[in-house]
């Protein structure tokens, strides 16, 4: 069903037009509610959106006609629908024309743009990796390669942001890009260079301001469509154990599980679905990696709305893994579709779940194209797993923030750390289809193994370095220094993983990034204490009242302090230290080969991931 109606209309301010237009939208809402008034049949319900729609109407048209000042309808809209939205539930949303390719294009698989992954290391776009057969590797960027400009404009220095980098590069499949690129090795005399003028002069500081000699070589780049993968990672843990990565279920990702298991050759002895994160997607990819797990005629879920008849989808029995032992990792983060495919393999004691209870988003939306390029996503259902669980969390219409509230109180109860600090009610209680084991619904997938979140490293000086993004800026540094060197040791990923080391002078580096950002192994309340003390001494000799006995007493507690302030710091290391080091490699790992190389490389001591190995090997299914 096509739900979208467009409008054609020129530029210009509102105008007359503006009550006409109007008129016309209203007309079309009302005409059908006062052709069935005519008959009697209108119920309660229309009679309530007549008013509503008519009283909305009359007062545009006044604002419009009377108004002192002029006032601007697209705004007014845009807030008037937000507010309309933001009384609903949690997850119906309005999405404005600009954010909707935005938003898209994760879920639809694709983006037209040059094919580069992409770091600003200094104020300058660094590239990371070229996409296999895209366009920039066709014309020969490769990584280390520094854009500073783009069509003539420069770009480095600019103070660049990934949005900006983005609106540059990104365009329409077949057009041209064209962009200067600076790469070490090639001098002034071997670059060419189509830069002039004053951009020469502007791209030679920045040259000089990044340690390089300044060659510039051209390349003009044609736009072409860039695979937007939803697999993050996919290999053989173990012979015949493949594992999987799903990072969203997008319109490509069964095409891209099933392309990855069906290049495996030799006995497929099981399969691990990691869903951890995975926020979910469209609806039609979960019930297609679902099928490939079931056998004909299997309930894989049913839906049910106020409007929309009962929708209820089985498997057809074609699926190349109804046999294959399979375990799915989920965690918190994992919603809707990850919550049907879980649910499904659960409820027909299919596989294994492991992990923690995942997110509870059991409602179905549905999208409405408005005529000005907006959408509206609208829960029209809420879907049920095979045994009928409604996995949704509860929530009170127009209150998100209470029901976001509630997400993350779940941490505080403990739920995280532990599995019997959840709490199900038994009118929540169901039975599995095979097995008739109890599993609950209200409130997202409980797991069948339970593995508490591992937060043994854990400092707020770790905390820090990850929210201010500290790790991505050392490695890409480090990296784009050295990228050489690196590559010329480690021919490949295991090469790297069994020799390299985070040396001590290494990872000293690190700790002078960190503190030359302000973030340093210290315990805060130590910083608390010290800023008290530097207060009460200047407070002290302002007064001009301090005793040699006082300052001997503060001389004799500063010492103490730096003792204990260096003591806390090798505590500190010592718990975060290890953890550190491992994503410092890991990070360097992913920018010398890719992403799946990292992943496989934080699985090896990944506790989740290993009891799914253990799963799929042993059988096992409840702990």
């Amino acid at each position: 069903m096509d739900n979208t109606v467009k409008f054609i209309a020129g530029k210009g301010k509102v105008t007359r037009y503006f009550a006409s237009l109007l008129f016309v939208v209203i007309l079309m809402v009302l005409m059908p509610l006062s052709s069935r008034a005519q008959f009697g049949i209108m119920d309660p319900k229309e009679q309530e959106l007549e008013q509503a729609v008519g009283k909305v109407g009359q007062t545009l048209y006044n604002i419009n006609k009377y108004y002192l000042d002029t006032v601007n309808f697209k705004g007014l809209s845009e807030e008037l629908v937000k507010a309309v939205i933001e009384k609903l539930d949690p997850h119906s949303a309005y999405i404005s024309a600009e954010d909707v390719k935005a938003m898209n294009e994760p879920l639809e698989g694709n983006f037209d743009g040059i094919g580069v992954e992409f770091a600003l290391i200094n104020d300058t776009l660094t590239i990371q990796a070229t996409v296999p057969g895209g366009p920039s590797e066709k014309v020969g960027i490769r990584a280390g390669d520094k854009i500073v400009a783009v069509d003539d404009e420069v770009i480095a220095g600019t103070g660049l942001t990934i949005e900006r980098v983005h609106k540059y590069l990104r365009g329409p499949k077949g057009t041209k890009v064209k962009v200067a690129v600076l790469r070490k090795g090639v001098s002034r005399a071997q670059g060419g260079g189509g830069a002039t003028g004053s951009n020469l002069s502007a791209l030679q500081g920045v040259g000089g301001a990044i340690g390089m000699n300044l060659g510039l070589l051209d390349f003009v780049i044609t736009r072409d469509k860039i695979p937007l993968n939803s697999v993050d990672a996919a290999y053989e843990i173990e012979p015949g154990i493949l594992y999987i990565k799903l990072s969203r279920f997008a319109a490509t990702s069964y095409q891209e599980i099933m392309k990855f298991i069906l290049s495996q050759k030799g006995e497929r002895k099981g399969i691990i679905l990691d869903l951890r994160g995975n926020g979910g997607g469209y609806l039609v990819a979960a019930l297609q990696i679902a099928n490939e797990f079931l056998e004909r005629g299997q309930l894989m879920l049913y839906t049910e709305g106020r409007t929309v008849r009962r929708m209820s989808e089985y498997a057809n029995g074609r699926g190349l893994l109804a046999n294959v032992p399979v375990a799915v990792l989920i965690d918190e983060n994992s919603a809707s579709a990850s919550e049907i495919v879980s649910g499904a393999i659960q409820d027909w004691d299919r596989g294994t779940i492991i992990g923690r209870r995942s997110f509870g988003k059991g409602l179905v939306q549905q999208q409405f194209d408005l005529f000005d390029g907006s959408q509206l996503r609208l829960t029209v259902a809420r879907y049920h797993t095979p045994s009928g669980r409604v996995i949704q969390s509860p929530y009170e219409q127009g209150k998100s923030e209470d029901y976001y509230k509630a997400f993350y109180e779940r941490y505080a109860k403990g739920e995280t750390f532990s599995k019997d600090s959840i709490h199900f009610p038994d009118s929540l209680k169901f039975k599995t289809l095979r097995l008739g084991r109890t599993v609950y619904g209200g409130g997202g997938i409980m797991p069948d193994i339970f593995i508490p979140a591992d937060t043994s490293h854990y400092t707020p000086f770790f905390g820090e370095i990850v929210r201010k993004g500290l790790l991505a800026d050392f490695v890409n540094s480090y990296v784009d220094n050295n990228r050489a060197q690196l590559m010329k040791k480690y021919k490949t990923p295991d090469q790297f993983v069994a020799s390299f080391q985070v040396t001590p002078k290494l990872f000293d580096e690190f700790l002078a990034l960190c503190k030359s950002k302000g973030v340093e192994p210290v315990d805060p309340q130590q910083i608390q204490a010290t800023t008290k003390q530097e207060q009460t001494q200047t407070a002290a000799r302002q007064e001009q009242i301090q005793t040699a006995a006082r300052q001997e007493q503060t001389q004799t507690a500063a010492r103490q302090e730096q003792i204990q302030t260096a003591s806390t710091k090798e505590q500190i290391l010592a718990i975060s230290g290890p953890e550190l080091k491992k994503y410092i490699k890991a990070y360097i790992l992913r920018n010398l080969f890719d992403f799946n190389e990292y992943i496989r490389f934080l699985n090896t001591d990944d506790v989740e991931v290993q009891k799914a190995l253990e799963a799929v090997k042993t059988g096992i299914t409840v702990k």
